[in-house]
């Protein structure tokens, strides 16, 4: 894994926000699925952690964005836990992956993975986390990769393409979203191994 991604260890994100302003809207939810390498040299999903979260102080609630999510906030059953919490709940797990695939630092993969990149990293200053795992900057995203690949840059329409089973009653979800993000990024990655673009790269070396 780590020769395949010039020592980055792939990780994918999901957050599900009260707005788009990563600076003062709430971030309130975020899951991540770590990757893994099989015996041949194929992606594949290892592991799923998530974590509702309670709005920061102070936080912008977007009526229009909690509508279109269908997230309450405040609901006891989310069982939501601090921003710092959330954070902590899937780092931690990151930085062993990272360690265990001999890796140097994750890389955020993402559906739009700048909007994702940037909560993700608001967050973090907020709550004063000084080992961030993400590389500060470059991500992979998966609308452009897929756009590429199925010719589609709507996840729930790539995931058609690439015949990956998607329900729409289920999408929003961080979690959801986030396990077939990976499903797609894996599938693209893997298919462009089995048509020798890979080969291209280990002939250079």
């Amino acid at each position: 894994m780590a020769d395949r991604f010039r020592g980055y260890l792939p990780v994918v994100i999901d957050v599900e926000t009260a707005g788009f302003n990563a600076r003062t809207d709430a971030l309130l939810e975020i899951a991540a699925v770590t990757l893994s390498m099989d015996e041949n040299g194929y992606l594949i999903p290892e592991h799923t952690y998530s974590a509702n979260v309670i709005p920061f102080e102070g936080a912008n609630l977007e009526q229009s964005a909690l509508a279109f999510t269908g997230i309450d906030p405040w609901n006891p059953e989310r069982q939501a836990v601090s921003e710092a919490e959330a954070l902590e709940a899937i780092f931690k797990p990151i930085r062993k992956a990272i360690k265990a695939q001999g890796c140097k630092r994750a890389i955020l993969v993402g559906h739009n993975a700048t909007f994702d990149h940037g909560f993700v990293n608001a967050a973090a200053e907020r709550q004063n986390i000084k080992r961030n795992p993400f590389h500060p900057f470059s991500t992979f995203d998966t609308a452009t990769l897929a756009g590429l690949a199925c010719g589609q840059t709507v996840l729930a329409k790539a995931c058609e393409v690439a015949g990956i089973e998607f329900d729409n009653r289920s999408a929003h979800s961080a979690v959801y979203d986030t396990e077939k993000t990976a499903e797609l990024f894996c599938m693209i990655v893997n298919r462009w191994k089995d048509m020798g673009g890979w080969d291209l790269v280990l002939q250079t070396r």
